[in-house]
């Protein structure tokens, strides 16, 4: 039988409510998509800037006017004070301008940081786990962090430099004609050259850019590894071993960062500058020999040509920050547009669950390409039953109770729980109707009730403590100096695995679940706790569908039926009695 397709009326990643819709097509229709809502930021940032400029050139062709008042018979010296006190008035009013376009920029730069965080966060969250087993949690963090703050850095100081620095440009050519009308050749020559050299420059640089931002990932990557496995690495001393691993790791991003300087350094604009402001000069100087322009125009216009200094100096970082925000915003992007297999159905079923699961000629692969790791696989149980599923390791028991939730989807065949297939489900619904604890428990670093409650938000103390009371979790709990109120470490490491898989069991138990399957989930529970949490686990399982992966004879007898794994398949079904003289995989389990 082939799996039947479910119509997503959304699109394949978990959803939040109100969020802004962006366009992913490509980088830069994503970044100017989240930049529509804050267009009054830009126009506040091309006024300041534009003023910033016009004002900026007020000052050479002040200074020139000066001199002509100076070199004039008689000097006409009470012209001074006037000149100066337009200086003074025009600077201020541009340090305003200019605070206001550099604020503006800031501002519009952390509104970017924000939605995107926001926006790249939610999307991991509605991403499959199989592309979470996939992507390297290293360089996830990676985009995560740095990526975006170097969108933020794109936008402040950045495009706010190349915004400021392109009305530079410009006014020359506006104000240069007013002297002498063939002026104008030198700043749009200047303008021309300037153009090519810097599209040279950044075709160079940008995929240099990107190599830069991809070998931060995979140093990033390297780190948290070590990190993650620190116990590991310290346990079999390979320490030695890690640190060559990770300077490898730097060095590529070293060599990747200095080959970025590299082009930076060789940057032609700054030659262009120095050539075009000593032919201006000489071309306006040209004109006064000729009696066409007098000294104080030579130097009014010399001073324009001095404004292209600051676009020339500027852009060296300006134009190199944008480029790595742009690919910084192509690998968040690539992120955000990795495909999923799985949807949030908001329009599917959301009833209560009686907990009847069916499994109709199921295989599941973890990749296309790989083998199968459940294969025509089925069987039905009706709800409030316990199910044992015992195999020896690698035959797919974990892989088939996690078909139960959606935590992977069929590769074909359907999974059907209360007679609809899984897919049918609003998801939400489903999830908060299975609860799964594994053998690797993680717990978060937060208070010992939050972890406790994380599955339902708003719990009441009263209900926290009867839920680890059931998990046989509330003696321990009280023996902590701030008791439930005790914040725990990551993933829960200053707390034994007994303690941390009595946490997981409590915080299931709050949620009532009406299908409830423990992977393997009291293998760290010493026998003297043992008895106790099997009586919790039996009162627990009591109208509700319970799955138990165990080897533990002591779960498995009380199971009202046994699931016999092989190689993706189930190879026997029964009681335990049942299975002892019917299967030899059954009895082999127990021999070895």
């Amino acid at each position: 039988m082939t799996s039947t397709a479910i119509s997503p009326e959304v699109a394949a990643e978990f959803t939040l409510p109100n969020r802004h819709k962006s366009d992913r097509r490509g980088p830069i229709r994503w970044l100017l998509s989240h930049f529509w809502r804050y267009w009054y930021i830009g126009v506040l940032i091309l006024v300041g800037a534009f003023g910033n400029a016009y004002l900026a050139a007020v000052v050479p062709i002040v200074i020139g006017n000066a001199f002509n008042a100076i070199l004039e018979t008689p000097p006409r010296s009470n012209l001074l004070l006037g000149f100066v006190w337009t200086i003074v008035w025009t600077q201020l009013v541009r340090g305003v301008l200019q605070f206001g376009r550099n604020f503006s920029a800031e501002w519009l730069g952390q509104l970017y940081e924000r939605n995107i965080r926001d926006e790249l966060f939610a999307s991991l969250l509605g991403k499959s786990m199989t592309f979470h087993n996939l992507q390297p949690v290293g360089d996830t963090m990676a985009r995560a962090t740095n990526d975006v703050r170097e969108i933020n850095l794109m936008f402040s100081p950045g495009i706010n430099l190349v915004i400021g620095s392109a009305n530079f440009i410009l006014l020359p050519i506006l104000l240069a004609p007013a002297y002498h009308p063939s002026l104008i050749v030198t700043p749009l020559i200047f303008l021309i050259l300037y153009f090519l050299l810097v599209w040279q420059y950044l075709h160079e640089l940008n995929p240099i850019s990107a190599r830069v931002r991809q070998t931060f990932g995979a140093l990033n990557t390297r780190l948290a590894e070590a990190l993650d496995g620190i116990e590991t690495v310290k346990g079999m001393s390979q320490e030695q071993g890690e640190i060559e691993r990770f300077e490898a790791n730097a060095g590529g991003y070293r060599d990747a960062s200095v080959r970025q300087g590299d082009i930076e350094a060789r940057y032609l604009p700054l030659l262009l500058l120095g050539v075009i402001t000593a032919a201006g000069l000489l071309h306006s100087l040209l004109l006064f020999r000729q009696g066409l322009i007098n000294a104080g125009e030579v130097i009014g216009y010399f001073g324009l040509l001095q404004l292209f200094g600051f676009p020339t100096f500027a852009s060296i970082f300006a134009y190199s920050q944008v480029s790595l925000g742009v690919a910084g915003a192509r690998r968040i992007l690539d992120l955000i547009n990795n495909e999923t297999d799985l949807d949030q159905n908001i329009t599917g079923y959301d009833g209560e669950m009686r907990g009847d699961v069916t499994f109709e000629d199921v295989s599941f692969a973890y990749e296309s390409d790989e083998d199968e790791a459940i294969n025509s696989v089925s069987f039905s149980i009706k709800s409030g039953q316990t199910v044992a599923i015992v195999g020896q390791t690698g035959t797919g028991k974990t892989s088939l109770v996690k078909l139960i939730n959606r935590t992977y989807d069929v590769s074909q065949g359907r999974v059907l729980v209360d007679g609809k297939d899984v897919r049918e489900w609003q998801l939400a619904a489903l999830r908060r109707q299975v609860s799964i604890i594994e053998q690797d428990i993680f717990l978060f670093s937060r208070s010992i009730s939050d972890n406790i409650a994380f599955g339902k938000q708003g719990a009441t103390e009263e209900e926290i403590v009867a839920a680890a009371k059931a998990a046989q979790a509330h003696e321990f709990i009280l023996e902590f100096k701030d008791g439930y109120g005790t914040v725990i470490g990551e993933r829960g490491v200053t707390l034994s695995g007994g303690q941390r898989q009595r946490l997981a069991l409590a915080r299931a138990f709050l949620t009532d679940p009406r299908i409830l399957v423990l992977d393997d989930s009291t293998s760290a529970i010493d026998s003297a706790t043992e008895d106790r949490i099997q009586r919790a686990i039996y009162a627990a399982a009591k109208g509700r569908t319970t799955f138990i992966i165990t080897h533990r004879l002591s779960q498995i007898r009380w199971a009202d039926l046994i699931l016999v794994m092989g190689r993706g398949r189930v190879v026997a079904v029964g009681t335990h009695e049942d299975l002892l003289t019917s299967s030899e995989a059954y009895r082999r389990i127990f021999s070895e």
